[in-house]
């Protein structure tokens, strides 16, 4: 009987690593998928596609993504803490 348990045993592990490696091959095909898609829209916009020019995009300020002006901020309540 314990032998038996151990077959079963050895059985659905490798059923469940069989299984799990389907889902990593499945999850690699969509990442690439992705990213192909992401490399063909960036080609077509004219945009550099890559690390570095995503960075180098995002570190830039924009000019008017500023909604409001810090200097402006007046609305302040104040405690007397007792």
């Amino acid at each position: 009987m314990n032998t038996f348990n151990q077959i079963i045993r050895g059985i659905l592990f490798f059923v469940l690593a069989l299984f799990g490696m389907a889902m990593a091959l499945i999850f690699m095909i969509s990442t690439a998928l992705a990213i192909g898609i992401l490399y063909i829209v960036a080609r077509i916009k004219g945009r550099p596609f890559g690390v570095r020019a995503y960075w180098a995009e995002r570190g830039q300020p924009r000019p008017g993504k500023n909604v409001f002006n810090n200097k402006d901020i007046s609305d302040i309540e104040m405690r007397e803490i007792p």
